[in-house]
């Protein structure tokens, strides 16, 4: 993470280059603004000038490129990561199908394959026990589900076989016990009331009298048992007997229920450890599989007849740091290692300016020369324009926008070979007869192309209509005549506002917004400021600031009272003098050559660049405000 001193150093940093960019920016329009264009009209007469003229103009595109096979085998680095080449076949040889072209280091792979086998045969024993296991507890589940349930169906005929068969059994034996020993008393009674009767007339002895008492009294007390046995039936032991045998149904009922679900349960983790295992097995198996086509792919074998041509030396957008391909070179998954024409026909691969897009169109003719054939000159045509910029380019100079484009060279080259440097001229258009001039004498003024034409002693601006243009001349279309002398370094002042807005590629409010953005930054950098002469500071008149002896080159600062006004001229600024009530310029004495090199960098933003910038440092402003 960067710390504050860090982060203040970095603000630092892009403020002197906002500030350096506004000094440039507004001592250029200063300097068009200030300039008399009312000069020594004599001086501009030994200014150099072009005669305009009316020949043959060819409009084209010259790109520097580099000639590729039209149709190639790419062979490419499949292994895992980075590996070391251990083999390689050279450059340049003639090879055929199955031949072995690189080898790769894959030592670490064989031990990673061995270890991996282990896993597998522990794996694969681990599945068979779950298997096996699965099936016992499925038998062991069927068993004790097939118990409750022979259980349940147990406690149910006993219920039922005491509520319909015992008990009706027990009641009427009950019921003829009582109806018995009711008779056994009548019997025994009328036999007693006989025996009394002859005991009276001294028939029976005492003895048998009271026998036969004893046998009445105890048909009395069998007959009140008997009603007792049948009041405990009912009353008691029936009710008890049917809630023992509803409890016992009810118990089975719940046993078969929790056999059933633990049954299932104990199914499904059985089931379910033996695809873990299963998905196990599956997996090392998968990595083992892996582990062996890598090491297959460690070697890679010629699929076709061909010349053997390295991709590093092929690739027309290497970077310089990176190394041609050579044995003991690491290389990453998918990098491009050898090329292997299939065909003789080629093409030339150039980076297309976006300048340029607009004018070369698919189809068009070109002409292909080549260092290596001196003197000779192959036809070729357009047949693809990349639609986006290239992302190489585009990462190594966020200003520069190129586009691939492929040009095919007609018929067989033979002596071509794919990394060959050429140089490719895309014919736009032709003209047997036409007007032109050069490119650096057409100006714009109020949106429309102006050349400076010769009149008596002076140059005075002329507007023209103007086609395409080959980077050196200029087609014209009208407003031109034959022998009419145009200045070849026009003034970038002329045309007042319309031309100040863009003679040095950034308008006023362009400017303003890097005038306001410096003073941003600079509002920001406090400890930068501490180095630096204070001004304003004291009470004092609105924007009045303390002057003080100072370095050429650096500024003062503004007063902090309300109504302070912006920094002095761009004249002051160049100068290092802070202006009345704001902040001064920036250092002065930095390179001239940095200092372009940073206008110019500005200057080649695009419009979205440039809108994009503007909302960063009005986010910024809001974010400190």
């Amino acid at each position: 993470m960067i710390d504050q001193k860090d982060s203040g150093k970095l603000n630092t940093k892009w403020g002197i280059v906002l500030v350096l960019i506004l000094i440039i920016a507004g001592g250029s329009l200063y300097a068009a603004k200030t300039a008399d264009f009312g000069q020594d009209q004599t001086a501009l007469i030994n200014e150099p000038f072009f005669e305009v003229k009316t020949g043959p103009l060819t409009i084209s595109v010259s790109e520097s490129g580099t000639i590729q096979a039209k149709e190639m085998v790419i062979l490419k680095s499949e292994v895992e990561g980075r590996s070391t080449i251990l083999s390689l076949v050279p450059e340049g040889t003639e090879v055929k199908k199955g031949d072995l072209l690189v080898e790769l280091d894959a030592s670490s792979m064989v031990d990673q394959s061995i270890a991996q086998k282990i896993a597998v045969q522990n794996a694969t024993a681990a599945y068979v026990r779950a298997r096996e296991n699965l099936a016992v507890v499925e038998n062991q589940a069927k068993s004790d589900v097939e118990l409750a349930e022979l259980n349940l169906q147990f406690a149910k005929e006993d219920l039922s076989k005491y509520r319909d068969g015992e008990y009706p059994k027990l009641l009427k034996e009950a019921q003829s016990k009582i109806t018995l020993a009711s008779e056994t008393l009548v019997k025994a009674t009328e036999d007693l009331k006989w025996s009394r009767i002859l005991f009276d007339k001294k028939y029976l002895s005492q003895t048998k009298l009271q026998e036969q008492e004893l046998t009445a009294h105890k048909a009395k007390t069998d007959l009140e048992l008997a009603k007792a046995d049948l009041d405990l039936l009912v009353d008691y032991t029936y009710q008890r007997q049917i809630n023992q045998l509803e409890s016992d149904f009810n118990q089975a009922e719940m046993a078969f229920e929790r056999e059933q679900r633990k049954a299932r349960a104990s199914v499904i983790d059985a089931s379910a450890d033996l695809y873990a295992k299963e998905a196990q097995l599956l997996q090392e198996t998968s990595r083992l599989k892996k582990l062996e086509e890598q090491i297959q792919k460690a070697k890679i074998f010629a699929p076709t007849d061909g010349l053997v041509i390295y991709a590093s030396s092929a690739k027309s957008n290497r970077r310089g740091n990176e190394e041609p391909l050579a044995e003991g070179q690491e290389v990453h998954e998918r990098e491009e290692l050898i090329y292997l024409p299939t065909t003789s026909s080629v093409k030339a691969e150039i980076k297309l300016h976006e300048s340029n897009l607009d004018k070369v169109s698919l189809g068009l003719p070109a002409r292909v020369t080549l260092d290596a054939v001196p003197g000779k000159e192959y036809l070729a045509k357009v047949t693809k324009i990349s639609p986006l910029p290239d992302a190489q380019s585009v990462w190594l100079n966020p200003d520069l926008k190129v586009y691939t484009t492929e040009v095919d060279i007609n018929g067989d080259a033979e002596e071509l070979r794919t990394g060959m440097s050429c140089r490719v001229e895309i014919l736009i258009d032709h003209y047997n007869q036409a007007k032109y001039v050069p490119i650096q004498s057409v100006i714009r003024v109020d949106g429309e192309p102006t050349v400076y034409v010769h009149q008596g002693d002076s140059f005075q601006p002329k507007k023209i209509e103007t086609g395409l243009d080959n980077n050196r001349m200029i087609h014209v279309l009208a407003g031109l005549s034959d022998g009419e002398k145009v200045w070849l370094t026009p003034p970038l002042k002329v045309g007042g506002k319309a031309e100040g807005e863009r003679a040095n590629g950034i308008s006023e409010q362009e400017s303003e917004l890097l005038k306001n953005a410096g003073e941003q930054q600079a509002g920001s950098e406090p400890s930068a400021r501490e180095n630096r002469s204070r001004g304003g500071e004291q009470t004092g008149p609105p924007g009045e600031g303390e002057r003080r002896e100072r370095p050429r080159g650096e500024g003062g600062r503004g007063g902090d009272q309300p109504g302070g006004g912006m920094g002095g001229g761009d004249r002051q600024r160049a100068e290092g003098q802070g202006g009345p009530g704001g902040p001064g310029g920036g250092p002065g004495n930095i390179d001239p050559e940095r200092a372009q090199a940073m206008r110019e960098r500005f200057q080649n933003m695009s419009p979205e660049e440039r809108e994009n910038m503007r909302k960063q440092w009005e986010a910024r402003r809001q974010g400190q405000g």
